[in-house]
Formats: C-alpha cells, sequence, structure tokens
C-alpha cells in the first residue's frame, strides 16, 4: 500500500472541520496580528511568531547582526516605540499610534523642530489615492520619514512642526519560525510566507494564517513528504535560510511561497523558474479545474520570496500561489490593505485549494497496468459496481479506462489526468479501484514526476 493522502484526503481535511470555526479562526489570528509593528527584524517579528507558535509548534531561530549570508550581511535590528508630528498647537497631525503605517521602516530616531518646507522632504504620500497612507521602508539607507494621506499632507500650514521617531537600530538578530513536519520520506514541501510588514492585512498577514493553518492540519494526517514551513521577513530572510541550509536544499521536491490569498479576486499561480516543475503542473491542474477565471503567469525574476529560492544558483522547485497579483489592487502596501479588504470566505477557499495542490503532490504516483494485454474485463472484477451510485460513475469508468491505457510505467497520474482532461481526484480514484482488484501496482522505484 503506498504511503500519504487517501484519495479523498483533500475533501476529508476540509469535510472533516467546521468551515465555519476554520475562518473563523483564521480570521480572529489576522485581527490578533492586524495591530503588531514588523519590520524585517524586531520585537514585532517576535511577537508575531509568538502568535503563530500558539498554533502550531515552530522553532523561533535567531541570527546576528552582521552574519554574512551570501551576498549580503544580516542588518541592525530596527524597533519603533513611538513616532508623532505635532503643530505649532500641540495637535499630533500623524501620530503612529494611530496607524504603524506612518513611519518609514526602519527610520533612524529622530527628535526636532522643522519647518512646513524642511518636514516635506521627509513626507511620503499618495496624490492619486489621497486618503490612504502608503507604506514605504528605508532598510539599507539610514534615513527617515513619515506616511501619510495626501488629503492629510495638503491640510498641513505653514509653520514649525516637532518631529519625534522613538525608534532604536542596533545590534541584535534576524528572527524567523519554521516548522518541520516529519513524512514517510526525507522529501520536502516547502512552504514560505514573510512577517515583515506592519498593518498590512492582505499582503502580509493572510500568508501567515492560512499557513498557520495548513500546518495545523497536516500535524494531524500522515503524509509521504515531509512538509517545512518558514515565516520569514522578505527577501533577507530568504536569503538568511538558504545561506544556513544550503546542505539539505536537495531534499526540496517542491515548493510554494503564498501571499495575498484573503481578497475577492481569482487566483494566480505564478510558476517557478523551471517553468515545467511537477508543483507548476500541479497548482495549474488544480486552478483550470477551479476556474478559468484563475491565471497562470511565467516565472519573473522580481516579486516575492520565490525568487530568492529560483534564483539560477539554487533553482529550486517554488512557485507562488496568490490571488490578485501584488501590483494589481490599489490597495496593496497602503491602509486600503485592512481588515475589511480581507474576506473570510477567501480564506477558506485559499486554504482549500492549498490542501488540493498537495493531494496532487502526494497522490501523483507512476503505476504500471498488470493486465496490459487488451482491456481487462472490470465488471466481474466488481469495478462498475463499486462506483456505481454516484454522480460522476460515468466519468470514473471513463477515468478507469483511462487509468489502464496509460498505465505503462512512464506515465504520472497526473499526466493521464491531463491528457484525460478530467480532475485529478478522478483519475486517482480510479487508480485506487483498479490497485484494489490487483489491476495496478505501483512502478518499482519510481517517483512521482510530471
Amino acid at each position: 500500500m503506498k504511503p500519504g493522502f487517501q484519495s479523498d484526503i483533500h475533501s476529508e481535511l476540509i469535510d472533516g472541520l467546521d468551515i465555519d470555526h476554520l475562518g473563523r479562526a483564521m480570521r480572529a489570528q489576522i485581527e490578533e496580528l492586524y495591530p503588531i509593528c514588523r519590520s524585517i527584524t524586531g520585537n514585532g517579528v517576535r511577537e508575531t511568531l509568538r502568535h503563530v507558535g500558539a498554533v502550531v509548534p515552530i522553532d523561533v531561530l535567531e541570527v546576528a547582526s552582521g552574519t554574512p549570508v551570501l551576498d549580503w550581511t544580516v542588518p541592525p535590528e530596527w524597533n519603533v516605540r513611538d513616532a508623532y508630528i505635532e503643530d505649532a498647537s500641540g495637535n499630533r497631525v500623524v501620530d503612529f499610534r494611530a496607524s504603524n503605517l506612518h513611519v518609514v521602516s526602519y527610520s533612524v530616531p529622530v527628535h526636532a523642530r522643522l519647518s512646513r518646507q524642511e518636514l516635506d522632504e521627509h513626507l511620503y504620500s499618495l496624490p492619486d489615492r489621497p486618503s490612504l497612507i502608503p507604506y514605504r521602508t528605508s532598510y539599507y539607507n539610514e534615513a527617515w520619514g513619515f506616511c501619510l494621506s495626501d488629503d492629510t499632507r495638503r491640510s498641513m500650514a505653514d509653520g514649525e512642526y516637532e518631529v519625534s521617531i522613538d525608534s532604536t537600530l542596533e545590534p541584535g538578530y534576524l528572527t524567523y519560525g519554521e516548522c518541520i513536519l516529519p513524512g514517510d520520506t526525507t522529501d520536502e514541501v516547502l512552504i514560505s510566507t514573510h512577517v515583515c510588514h506592519p498593518s498590512l492585512a492582505n499582503d502580509n498577514l493572510t500568508g501567515i494564517a492560512i499557513a498557520s493553518r495548513l500546518a495545523e492540519i497536516l500535524s494531524r494526517q500522515r503524509h509521504r513528504f515531509t512538509y517545512r514551513f518558514l515565516f520569514i521577513p522578505g527577501t533577507i530572510g530568504s536569503i538568511t535560510w538558504l545561506a544556513r541550509n544550503e546542505e539539505g536544499l536537495g531534499r526540496i521536491k517542491h515548493g510554494l511561497v503564498l501571499s495575498g490569498l484573503g481578497d475577492s479576486g481569482s487566483f494566480t499561480y505564478k510558476r517557478s523558474r523551471r517553468h515545467t516543475a511537477e508543483i507548476d503542473l500541479a497548482a495549474e491542474h488544480v486552478l483550470r479545474i477551479q476556474s478559468e477565471a484563475n491565471a497562470i503567469k511565467d516565472f519573473e525574476p522580481y516579486g516575492y520570496d520565490e525568487r530568492q529560492y529560483c534564483s539560477p544558483g539554487f533553482n529550486l522547485p517554488v512557485g507562488n500561489l496568490s490571488r490578485t497579483p501584488f501590483d494589481q489592487y490599489p490597495e496593496y502596501h497602503t491602509s486600503g490593505d485592512n481588515l475589511d479588504f480581507v474576506k473570510t470566505e477567501s480564506l477558506v477557499e485559499s486554504l482549500r485549494t492549498c490542501l488540493g495542490i498537495f493531494a496532487v503532490l502526494e497522490n501523483n504516483y507512476v503505476y504500471v497496468n498488470l493486465s496490459p494485454r487488451g482491456e481487462p474485463q472490470l465488471g466481474k472484477r466488481g469495478l462498475y459496481e463499486s462506483i456505481g451510485g454516484r454522480s460522476d460513475t460515468q466519468a470514473l469508468q471513463m477515468a478507469m479506462l483511462w487509468v489502464l491505457n496509460l498505465s505503462d510505467g512512464d506515465h504520472s497520474l497526473l499526466q493521464i489526468a491531463q491528457q484525460a482532461q478530467m480532475p485529478f481526484a478522478q483519475i486517482q480514484i480510479a487508480a485506487d479501484a483498479l490497485a484494489d482488484k490487483g489491476l495496478l501496482d505501483v512502478a518499482p522505484a519510481a517517483a512521482p514526476r510530471p
């Protein structure tokens, strides 16, 4: 008997749970994490990982500032306690306590009185979206600044303003979390999400919530692959992890970067650099079966941490799953990416989709037809009766014929599903039924392949 998910593990994982409870749990986690001021280092990341650790056990690792990691160096640690711009009457025109987006991430400490003209050099707003506060960073350039709505910026009269950023930028650590769920083999599925943004609900927190629930669900199941979940700061976090784990990268057979999975748009999958890795074909199959509105994009060396995993020196089979692409919704990297922008039903659908992709990977075996000379008689083996009464009986009968014909030791179930233009789940159910009757066996030394 092959190890791994059962044929209907995708539905079992979800249907065995209270969907409303699952959605509420992810929503609640996002609401808890939303107020935290995160950056690529600092106490906000640590607090975020403590919340994740309440859902699924994780190892929290820290790498000292100044540590060389590939062509980079771990930066100083940044923390901020308070920040404001105050007018001559003592009113806080801009207040970090109202929104942590107001401070340019990694701003050096400052306390000064400036004219309106002098202050303007340190202000960032969006004239085309005047009510929204932008998100800006200055990770590797010592500077300071404030982000504010353009409406507020235009309302600031001439005169003197008191500015204060109570921050520290000093030697410390880069912090990330890792959860490893051992499987029947040491071959790994890598799931990575970033934890470095402040109050941005869709861009940052949906990936964290979905990865947390995936890890929680998978921790209760037997699975063929080992699953490695990374909760890391963007770019410098994945570079640091890669630098510290080069010797084990050969175990990574599939990977997904999760981002932007809570909006109401259709899904978008960005292929790995390999273009036709098994994860690429599995994700494309699931999304195509799900809806024609879902999009498949070719790899490009820009975006989230998939570009680090897919850099030519590593070339790992890691794609990116999101809903609306990051550069295609006006709320991206602004205060508009708030709790109202994230839909609970989208979170649940995204979780289902990830589990569907994993189910394909887990069950994509290569089989050999043990009765290949002519079509074996299925009726006398009770195979028609075994699937009778289902709404998809006719489709499953056709699936059995496809599986028998293409199970020559050279076609995986995913390849059969693609050629038959049928859902993978139907092909897998057919294969399980045929194997149970002694008509199929897993090919000798067969590894799943696209």
